[in-house]
């Protein structure tokens, strides 16, 4: 990251899938640029769903990926289900920069709250996002069962 440089935000394109496939493995989630293209292609024609990058030049230095769906018990809520800078941009207000993007979008879209979710290894996150405002609400478990005989 060249600190002389500015960083935009963007909304993402089909184009940005390479780079997203690389940041989010730095996550922990590998996949193919051609898988992120196919979700991008789907994601982005969808209102519901919002993802903007973190520009410098020609680098992609992060992305986050925002959604916006209907609860039956809670009503409409708004969340970052993503959120990757690289190891390179971090600490340098571009994760910053990325949740202010998604903050305006739920904004516009007359939300009342943004949530995140983080998991608890993932230590360093947490202080970032209550600089940023966000209050922890509950701790929960995440079970997952496979529907591959």
């Amino acid at each position: 990251m060249n600190p002389m440089q500015e960083v935009f935000i963007r909304v993402a394109t089909s184009e940005d899938a390479a780079a997203i496939a690389l940041l989010s493995s730095e996550l922990g989630y590998p996949a193919s640029a051609e898988a992120i293209q196919e979700r991008l292609a789907r994601l982005l024609n969808n209102s519901s769903h919002k993802i903007y990058v973190a520009t410098q030049g020609d680098n992609i230095l992060g992305w986050i990926a925002c959604e916006r769906r209907l609860l039956l018990e809670s009503g409409e809520v708004f969340e970052i289900v993503g959120l990757v800078v690289s190891k390179a941009a971090r600490r340098k207000n571009v994760g910053r920069q990325l949740v202010t993007a998604a903050e305006r979008w739920a904004e516009a879209l007359s939300a009342r709250a943004l949530r995140v979710r983080s998991n608890v290894q993932r230590q360093e996150s947490h202080p970032f996002y209550q600089a940023l405002g966000f209050e922890k609400s509950k701790t929960q478990h995440t079970y997952v069962k496979s529907l591959l005989s």
